[in-house]
């Protein structure tokens, strides 16, 4: 029984610890961190975005270093998170305003699937996908 509860505990403490990267993931992109959302952001990342266009880390991270992309905030609700091992899916709504090439887009909420993995012993995303909600 202890057994049991210990690894209940591993889990859930791996459960709250992804939800945190996640939060921090959100922070950096908001603030322009590039730094810290490189870190986060696997090499092989991919984003799909709500008009279904696919964007590599670079592409995205590029964009958001240029002005072409800018979080003026992004509030994620509750996040459920799924573990598997080394491999870990994360969905949840927010809300988003962002300005995109020059253009304010309105504020309005997504849901959002993300794919994280654990490379080298860190908790990377890998896939992300973002979904209006009409």
């Amino acid at each position: 029984m202890i057994e049991q509860d210990s690894c209940r505990q591993t889990a859930l403490q791996q459960t709250e610890h992804l939800r945190e990267i996640e939060r921090r993931r959100l922070r950096a992109l908001v603030d322009g961190d590039l730094a810290l959302a490189r870190a986060l952001h696997a090499e092989d990342f991919q984003l799909v975005t709500p008009i279904g266009s696919m964007l590599s880390r670079e592409e995205y991270l590029g964009a958001i270093a240029a002005g072409h992309m800018r979080y003026l905030s992004w509030e994620p609700g509750e996040i459920a998170v799924r573990l598997y091992g080394d491999a870990a899916v994360l969905r949840y709504q927010a809300q988003l305003e962002i300005h995109f090439a020059g253009q304010a887009v309105p504020r309005a909420r997504y849901w959002h699937i993300d794919s994280y993995e654990r490379r080298g012993g860190c908790w990377q995303t890998v896939w992300s996908q973002a979904t209006a909600i009409r």
